[in-house]
């Protein structure tokens, strides 16, 4: 039976994973976050990967914390860039199958085009360039990886926008929204979908490394996603647009950061939904924890 070592298997996409493990009886999970193994310490990596036999590593740990880490860079390239190093490092000689998650905050928000896998990246945050640092290393030291930009996340698990917006939606009779970021929601549960048929293919000799990029379908701006999640969640409260200046924040944001899925599509055979689809689905599976 194949193994497959899930770090931050706490998050929402590691949540997610673990939600649909069920379906892989072919394969054993061993999800991990920082309290079981730290990625950060090279030897427990090494040590790790020894003791379980490792097949597949799908990285899903990362420092998400946006403006955070405009003051904490220390801590974003810890685990955006070096844990990923230990990971490589570690995967490489064994011929470990490395998926690493990665962001839409690579590029700087300028095009008015989908970008694609090979469209300059220019990050404009601590966060956007230390998880460049981190595919970039990964790519270096272990070609034969594959890294998967995303955006947007949310899930039913953890704390994310969707969540966020039901609270508010909850507490106030009026909501303001920026309007003028546009990207694609990401259901943390079709990504999750999505890696596992990535590692699918690999079992298949059919894995193509590279980098990829997934989001749902379709695209929005922030507001149209906070207008779409108040009417799935039936509540009343009034989302008003405004614009980026109208909230600052301590880091940049893109202003347009919709990613082309053309070549995910192709190369693993994936269907995408289109996102509010998925924001349906998603609510659904929130509303049933509840």
């Amino acid at each position: 039976m194949k193994k497959i070592l899930v770090t931050g298997g706490n998050g929402q996409l590691g949540c997610c994973i673990r939600a649909i493990a069920g379906q892989y009886p072919g394969y054993e999970f061993l999800f991990t976050d920082v309290d079981t193994l730290d990625i950060c310490n090279r030897q427990a990596v090494e040590e790790f990967v020894e003791a379980n036999r490792v097949d597949y590593i799908i990285n899903c740990a990362a420092y998400t914390a946006v403006d955070k880490a405009e003051d904490d860079e220390a801590t974003a390239i810890l685990i955006n860039r070096d844990a990923v190093s230990n990971l490589a490092e570690v995967a490489a000689p064994r011929g470990i199958k490395v998926i690493h998650v990665s962001t839409d905050y690579v590029f700087d928000g300028t095009s008015y085009l989908p970008y694609t896998e090979n469209a300059p990246v220019c990050p404009v945050s601590v966060y956007g360039y230390t998880k460049l640092a981190g595919e970039n290393i990964l790519q270096a030291t272990c070609p034969g990886s594959v890294v998967v930009r995303t955006s947007w996340l949310y899930s039913e698990y953890g704390n994310n926008f969707l969540k966020t917006m039901i609270r508010l939606g909850n507490e106030r009779e009026e909501l303001n929204v920026i309007f003028d970021q546009v990207g694609t929601p990401t259901y943390a549960g079709d990504l999750a979908q999505a890696l596992m048929k990535i590692v699918e293919a690999a079992a298949q000799d059919a894995f193509c490394p590279g980098v990829y990029h997934f989001s749902n379908e379709g695209v929005c701006s922030w507001y149209d996603f906070a207008t779409a999640i108040m009417k799935v969640a039936g509540l009343d409260c009034k989302v008003c647009p405004i614009e980026t200046s109208e909230y600052p924040t301590r880091a940049a944001r893109p202003h347009y950061s919709v990613l082309n899925k053309t070549k995910i599509k192709l190369d693993y055979k994936l269907h995408i939904p289109h996102w509010e689809k998925s924001l349906y689905n998603c609510y659904e599976k929130l509303s049933k924890q509840s």
